[in-house]
Formats: C-alpha cells, sequence, structure tokens
C-alpha cells in the first residue's frame, strides 16, 4: 500500500493553495515536493464575499466550491510532475476546503463549521481518493472543530525535545503548546488575528494583498489607544478551548473599532492602523503563549507570518526569554506545515485512526475524522 499522500491548504489568508506530496514510509516523514497556486481575483473576492451573508448564496457557494476544485487540481498536477508520479502512486489526497462560516457551539449548542469544497469533483479531476470535511465530526461531538493540526505538529516536531510552540500566523493565529505540562502534554487554541485585518487593511490602501516583510507597517507608529482598544475583544482573554475565524475578526470588526477611536481622538493615518494591527497580531500571539506555557524555551512560526520581519521581531521582543525561529529551522519550510498537516489527516482517516485531541479542540472524545471520496 502506497505510503504517499498530498495534502491541500488553503487558508483564512485568502492568498491561494499550498501542496505538498509527503512519505510516509520512513520513520520520519519527508516531503518530496511543494507546489503552490494563487487564486484568480474573481474567486478570492467570491470567497471573502461569502464570508457574510448575501443573495444566492448557495448557487455561488457551488460555484466557487467547483472554482477551488480546479485550483486544488492544478497544484496536484504540478506536485506529479514535479515528482514524475502518476496518479496511482498517491494513496489519498487530504484536501482542506475553504472556510466560510465557522461557529462551533453556537445557535444550538451544536452549531456548525463550513468549508467550500468539492471533493467528489477533485477525484474526478485527478483518479485519486480525496478525503474531506475534516472538522464537522468534531463539532458533532461538542468540539470547535479547530485546531486540528496540533497532532500533527507533535507527531513532527516533539522529537526536538525542549519545551517548545509552534504557531501558525496564516488568516487566523493558532498556537500548539508542545510539554506544556505533566497533565496536558499537548494544548492548542485559536490565539486571534493573525495575518487577515492586516492584509486586508493593506490591499484597500496600498492596493497590494499583503504588507511585504512588513516593510509598510515598520514605517508608521503603533497608536496606543487603538491598541487597547482592539486588546479589549473579549475573544483574547477566553480560556481555551476555543477557534475563530473572519466570523469575529473582519473588515465591520476594524471599522466599529475605528469609529470609535476616531470619534475620540480624531482620524487615524493608515499607515499607522497597519503597524497597530502588527502589534495586535504580535501581542495576542505573545500574550497567549505567556498565559497558557510559562517556561516556552522556543517558538516555532509557520505560516505567511513566519515571512513578515516586522511581526516576527516584534513577537521575539514581546517574549526575550523564548527563541522565536521559522519553522524551517526545525526542518519544515513554513508554507509546507499546514499542507503536511492535511497530509498526514488524509493517512488517519485512511488507516480508521482517530486525529482530534479532545483537549484542543473540547470534544467529547477522540473521534475519526474525514469523508472519503473514492477516485
Amino acid at each position: 500500500m502506497s505510503e504517499l499522500y498530498i495534502g491541500l491548504m488553503s487558508g483564512t489568508s485568502l492568498d491561494g493553495v499550498d501542496g505538498v506530496l509527503a512519505d510516509f514510509s520512513g520513520e520520519r516523514m519527508r516531503v518530496l515536493a511543494h507546489q503552490a497556486a494563487p487564486f484568480p481575483d474573481a474567486l478570492r473576492a467570491e470567497f471573502l464575499a461569502l464570508n457574510a451573508s448575501g443573495s444566492d448564496e448557495i448557487h455561488r457557494g457551488a460555484l466557487a466550491a467547483n472554482g477551488l476544485a480546479s485550483v486544488y487540481g492544478s497544484v496536484v498536477g504540478k506536485l506529479l510532475q514535479e515528482t514524475g508520479l502518476p496518479p496511482s502512486a498517491v494513496r489519498a489526497i487530504g484536501a482542506h476546503g475553504q472556510t466560510v462560516r465557522h461557529r462551533p457551539g453556537e445557535f444550538d449548542g451544536t452549531g456548525y463549521t463550513t468549508q467550500l469544497n468539492q471533493p467528489a469533483l477533485l477525484a474526478e479531476l485527478c483518479g485519486v481518493d480525496v478525503v474531506a470535511d475534516f472538522r464537522s465530526r468534531d463539532v458533532a461531538a461538542g468540539g470547535q472543530g479547530a485546531p486540528l493540526v496540533p497532532p500533527f505538529h507533535q507527531a513532527f516536531f516533539s522529537p526536538h525535545g525542549e519545551r517548545l510552540a509552534v504557531l501558525n500566523i496564516g488568516g487566523i493565529s493558532n498556537l500548539t503548546l508542545l510539554h506544556a505540562s505533566a497533565e496536558n502534554p499537548v494544548l492548542g487554541f485559536d490565539c486571534g488575528p493573525g495575518n487577515a485585518l492586516m492584509d486586508g487593511w493593506c490591499h484597500r490602501h496600498t492596493g497590494q494583498h499583503y504588507d511585504d516583510g512588513g516593510a509598510w507597517a515598520a514605517s508608521g507608529t503603533v497608536l496606543p489607544d487603538l491598541l487597547d482598544h482592539m486588546l479589549a475583544e473579549p475573544f483574547l482573554d477566553r480560556q481555551p478551548p476555543k477557534s475563530t475565524g473572519r466570523d469575529l475578526f473582519n473588515a465591520a470588526w476594524l471599522e466599529n473599532i475605528l469609529k470609535t477611536h476616531e470619534d475620540r481622538h480624531g482620524p487615524a493615518s493608515a499607515v499607522d492602523v497597519q503597524t497597530t494591527l502588527t502589534e495586535l497580531t504580535a501581542r495576542a500571539c505573545a500574550d497567549a503563549l505567556r498565559q497558557n506555557m510559562r517556561g516556552c524555551e522556543s517558538l516555532a512560526v509557520c505560516g505567511g507570518g513566519a515571512y513578515n520581519r516586522l511581526l516576527m521581531q516584534r513577537i521575539q521582543m514581546l517574549l526575550p526569554s523564548c527563541q522565536v525561529q521559522s519553522s524551517d529551522e526545525l526542518g519544515l519550510p513554513p508554507l509546507q506545515v499546514e499542507a503536511t498537516a492535511f497530509a498526514w489527516l488524509a493517512r488517519q482517516a485512511i488507516l480508521r485512526h482517530t486525529a482530534n485531541l479532545p483537549k484542543v479542540t473540547g470534544a467529547r472524545g477522540a473521534r475519526i475524522l474525514g469523508a472519503i471520496y473514492p477516485a
């Protein structure tokens, strides 16, 4: 039986798709290839629009899912071309889908999480079994359905031994705490905004999809009153298990805060807002680590935020006794970590192994995650 799996990830940052082809046959997993593809502007805009209620959502969501499957399929094709492998060599594809709503535990006590996806079409396009819908079983069991990557972080990063935390800064930031305590050796939770607010503000004012290296933010000044108002968001002080998304940290959330700030202090310059948003992400991440894992020795950062130099500098300054480094230093480049996690989760589903950590998500117990779509 093949031990080659493909993982595909498109996160709340909406920057596109990362894919890896991973080999689980050896003592330690190896990534054989990595490919990425940006979203077409129209598809990116539709995903963003579908994060809020609107007209004809079922029709638009279905077509956006078809568009996502097309991008996914192109990434799979590139991975196979790079490695010279036929589709039959791959046991399964783990396809996360595009989260457009995430409301676990709300409304009726169960809530829901929605990832647009078309795994049947992806299986048809690629000729490989597809595993999808990873989050809903955990939500059905009373969990948050997120984060799901901590058990993979445990499997891949734990051999490094020290009291290590893994921080993924995508659209939303999430932390995994390894060896957090003897009672709870692995903890994990969403700690607040990642790139989503920074990217949205940057695009609005510069036309660029993200602040490259944090250069624009580095030219501004943190606004203390604005930062304090942002840090007063109740989610940031909630105890885990917890998860969030663009349902909370979105343009409307920011506009409400900016309106209050303007009423009190006058309008803020666009660049100073960007600087303050960068500081918000750094503070939310650093505060969450300090509150939940005192004595952390090393923080490995992955996701697109690992390439924001200002953000990385600020996190290091806020955590002076902790070594802050890219996940690349521990053997897995930042843009490969989450995609590899979903290759691992696909393997867990194929082997019928449980894959959630109830201490992380709050689910009533361990569950097998993912639905399988045969090729």
